[in-house]
């Protein structure tokens, strides 16, 4: 299936576009190299991609994929290989056979058993100290 035909059904449709809903879709063989941006939804990659990846949703980098450049979104999937660097505001994970070579930002980062990643790694904990501060202010008050 291909992106042009996924955008067209979403075009047509006037419903907002659900989190997990795959809104496109790339399949093996394809080479694309640029900018892809994505506003909401799920895009899945199975194809050779060289340039940037910008998503308010998920990014699937699926096993045949192979991702040179940076990706930035709320959730990144990683079955293939990536090289270049992530930035997943909410969760990063890496599948047993994903390749992940470049620099990471996360909150939450899995790593399956076999999973391959070489670069430096950065949990911001601005969430965490945001909601300890939340408790402590909850705390104050309450006494």
């Amino acid at each position: 299936m291909g992106l042009n035909f996924i955008a067209r059904q979403l075009r047509q449709s006037n419903q907002g576009t659900a989190e997990d809903e795959i809104v496109a879709l790339l399949d093996p063989g394809i080479e694309i190299e640029g900018r892809i941006t994505v506003p909401s939804g799920m895009i899945r990659l199975d194809c050779q991609f060289k340039g940037t990846i910008c998503s308010a949703g998920t990014v699937v980098v699926a096993s045949q994929a192979e991702i040179e450049g940076d990706i930035e979104a709320e959730k990144i999937s990683i079955a293939g290989k990536v090289s270049g660097n992530v930035h997943a505001s909410k969760q990063l994970e890496i599948k047993e056979h994903g390749i992940m070579l470049g620099d990471i930002e996360t909150p939450s980062l899995k790593l399956e058993s076999g999973a391959y990643f070489t670069g430096h790694c950065d949990m911001p904990t601005y969430v965490i100290e945001k909601l300890a501060r939340k408790e402590v202010a909850t705390d104050r008050e309450q006494a």
